[in-house]
């Protein structure tokens, strides 16, 4: 019986004679092959720890945002949250909070005049909530360029390492003048598993990437969504 034009005797000698494991398969491949192969290994790990991390911050924050507004709109006053929460907050949006109190409390008390009629106190107040909501959505953001360089690259990482164990089976075969199975099969094998630990480290890097990009884009638009809120609110106690 054929397969391909070799026999189904020959392929079962080949995978007889050679042991295609993976750790054979490492083992056996080229040193430069080798350290693709623990570039794509180390990546793959990184990003699945990057995942995971981001994954559960995320819900965490969600869930302290979440219990964070119920206290704020459950009718008390701001002074007294504030006091509750201290100067250190728990999550980006009491945070947002936090620093924007501070800074109405800080002029009131340094112009000894009432906070209503303190002048560009709205403007300063909106400018501190924009600057600690673009600093806190950063930190969210840290080693989100990782898991995009891996998406992209890893591929072509993988695709090196098997063009160049593809060259050395290509090297053997010329210096054994012998073109069977049995001498290309296993530096072939070699060469296409760096391919797949390309793909291995690039397809849930860009498939996380896009799903925490939208994750951290919609907490990000939450916490703009609370400073105008806020905004408001002390415009209006401003006016009153």
């Amino acid at each position: 019986m054929e397969a391909g034009g070799v026999s189904t005797a020959t392929l079962a000698g080949v995978a007889a004679a050679y042991d295609f494991s993976v750790w054979a398969l490492f083992l056996r491949a080229d040193m430069i092959v080798k350290l693709v192969m623990i570039l794509l290994l180390g990546a793959s790990i990184w990003s699945w720890a990057i995942i995971i991390e981001k994954v559960v911050r995320l819900r965490r924050l969600n869930l302290q945002a979440g219990e964070f507004e119920d206290l704020f709109w459950s009718g008390g006053s701001v002074d007294a949250l504030y006091d509750r929460i201290g100067v250190r907050p728990s999550d980006p949006m009491s945070t947002v909070f936090s620093t924007a109190m501070r800074e109405w409390r800080r002029t009131a008390e340094r112009t000894g005049q009432p906070r209503e009629m303190v002048s560009n106190l709205q403007e300063r107040i909106d400018r501190v909530m924009d600057v600690t909501v673009d600093r806190e959505v950063e930190r969210i953001e840290r080693q989100m360029t990782f898991l995009a360089s891996t998406g992209a690259t890893a591929p072509f990482i993988g695709l090196f390492g098997t063009v160049w164990g593809i060259m050395n089976s290509f090297q053997a075969i010329a210096l054994t003048k012998n073109t069977s199975l049995a001498v290309v099969a296993p530096g072939i094998a070699e060469a296409l598993f760096a391919t797949a630990l390309g793909l291995l480290a690039a397809i849930p890097a860009v498939i996380a990437y896009n799903k925490l990009s939208k994750d951290m884009d919609r907490y990000a638009a939450r916490l703009d969504g609370f400073a105008n809120e806020f905004s408001a609110i002390v415009s209006r106690r401003m006016e009153e």
